[in-house]
């Protein structure tokens, strides 16, 4: 067993966690960081050409205004401010690791970078500021101290399933959002963990009713890259065009013709200067087509819709000061891991600036955990315990369960059409009892099982995160931005606030400026 103590453990190696350690590691702190895959190569930035939020300061009032507006009244524009002032100030640093692009003025362009060779430069840069780093060491569960504050956490190394418990002064949660097991491109990892382990110590959650994010794929590829759909035509499977406007904001358009049947695509709007470019832009892109001998110019393909849950849209651990701690004491967020409304607002940031968030929610996470750190240093006499339940430590005797059924049932609410894109009460208290029922299950009898231990985890933290979703936007009796109520159709101007989320087993849900009603507690399971 690995057995470790630093000052910040930073938990999750994408884009928000490299910034984390690299912030933290600035004040001389020791700073470990552990990754479910390889820090440099895993989450959705690494696949990706991640653009960010880039406004020179001169010209963001406007820009900041028209933001705020279109977050249809749960946005903050001193968040975004901060934000923009910190991705300028930070991002040119990595210079002497990444080349960036130039355009025909002969000036750098800083908004858009390429995933892959952005993620080989962070770790560069991680491994040069001396943060041990641990590849494949997925974290399990956080580990809480006498007086309930969060003191470093606990998880396994993928190699042989030896375990690792390291303590810490400070943790940040990088950890990414939850994808529900969509096939998102980089998004595998993504099963919500951080969510889970964050409310086991405390945390609260915002946002979470906010999950109305898809983009356009192939159906025979995982290729989840929007921008070329921008420029898209569709058809059904007669060859007739549908009447489906151009994106990226098509989504719903797409949902409703997809329910009646095949759709086809075809980008034949693409402009020729970018379909010339594209290759070296995404190369990834033409790949699946070029395998198959398609044209996607000239030729007709059948197209899906791949669920992002909250990875692009706006939910997670709430934010609950300036650098990023949440209610846990201890315990810092950054990236997709926490909640994004006060950047966005009740519509989804994108890829520019849920990068500018991820960016900047790890610096300043990481900063103020060094902070912390250095004003509570770790105690390796202390006495600490893992704070891990629901696919752990079950509270009746554990048992075989079959893995798929469970996710398969989970993500008909979070990711089929019908019930995500287009809510009404009823069905979504049919998909909320049918969760408390499975999870019920899950949190009795699937325990700590060797090699199937982390899917045991993650599954439960699929089944929580799912929970929460449902429960969120059962509360939100309106439509507002990524949530639509077909049952509700119209924006109330009462309920410009966030649905705040704290608990488990009791899921208790309210606007911020409600005194609160928890759901019934759950029946254990036979």
């Amino acid at each position: 067993m690995l057995d470790l103590d630093t000052d910040v453990l930073v938990i999750g190696g994408g884009m928000a966690g490299a910034w984390a350690a690299l912030s933290a590691s600035r004040s001389g702190r020791r700073v470990v960081l552990v990754d479910k895959g390889y820090c440099g190569t895993s989450g959705v930035t690494a696949t990706g050409g991640p653009g960010h939020w880039w406004v020179p300061p001169d010209k963001r009032e406007p820009v900041v205004a028209q933001r705020a507006r279109a977050g249809l009244g749960l946005a903050d524009p001193r968040w975004m401010h901060r934000i923009l002032d910190t991705t300028w100030r930070e991002l040119p640093g990595i210079a002497p690791h990444y080349r960036f692009g130039v355009n025909a003025e002969g000036r750098t362009v800083y908004r858009a970078l390429r995933g892959p060779e952005y993620m080989r430069a962070l770790r560069s840069l991680v491994d040069l500021a001396g943060v041990t780093v641990l590849d494949h060491h997925p974290a399990l569960e956080l580990l809480r101290a006498d007086d309930g504050s969060v003191a470093g956490a606990a998880g396994l190394r993928r190699r042989d399933g030896a375990r690792w418990t390291i303590r810490s002064g400070a943790v940040v949660l990088a950890s990414g959002g939850c994808a529900f097991l969509s096939k998102l491109l980089g998004a595998d990892h993504n099963t919500g963990d951080g969510l889970l382990m964050g409310a086991e110590v405390g945390a609260e959650l915002s946002g979470m009713e906010f999950t109305d994010a898809y983009t356009v794929a192939p159906v025979f590829s995982s290729m989840t890259r929007a921008m070329s759909y921008v420029f898209a035509r569709y058809y059904d499977a007669a060859g007739r065009e549908l009447d489906i406007p151009p994106g990226p904001a098509n989504h719903r358009e797409i949902a409703r013709a997809l329910l009646q049947g095949p759709v086809y695509c075809c980008l034949q709007d693409m402009p020729d200067d970018l379909r010339a470019v594209l290759p070296s832009i995404s190369p990834n892109v033409m790949l699946p087509f070029t395998r198959r001998g398609i044209d996607p110019f000239r030729d007709h393909f059948e197209i899906q819709l791949r669920g992002e849950g909250t990875v692009r849209s706006i939910g997670g651990l709430r934010v609950a000061s300036d650098d990023c701690e949440t209610a846990a004491r201890n315990l810092f967020v950054a990236g997709d891991v926490a909640s994004r409304e006060r950047v966005t607002g009740a519509i989804s940031g994108g890829g520019n600036i849920n990068s500018a968030w991820a960016l900047s929610s790890g610096v300043w996470a990481g900063a103020a955990a060094a902070q912390r750190a250095l004003l509570a240093p770790v105690q390796r006499t202390r006495s600490v315990a893992g704070a891990g339940q629901a696919g752990l430590r079950p509270p009746r005797p554990a048992r075989e369960l079959p893995v798929q059924p469970f996710v398969q049932r989970l993500q008909r609410p979070t990711l089929g059409l019908d019930l995500n894109i287009f809510r009404e009460g009823p069905a979504l208290n049919r998909s909320l009892a049918a969760l408390d029922q499975d999870w019920s299950v899950w949190r009795d009898h699937a325990g700590d099982r060797g090699e199937h231990t982390l899917r045991h985890r993650e599954v439960a933290a699929l089944l929580a995160s799912a929970r929460w979703n449902v429960s969120a936007a059962l509360a939100r009796r309106e439509s507002r931005g990524m949530h639509l109520r077909t049952d509700a159709p119209h924006t109330d101007p009462a309920l410009a606030r966030s649905v705040t989320q704290h608990g488990i087993d009791r899921i208790t849900t309210v606007f911020a400026d409600q005194p609160p009603a928890p759901s019934p507690a759950l029946t254990a399971t036979a």
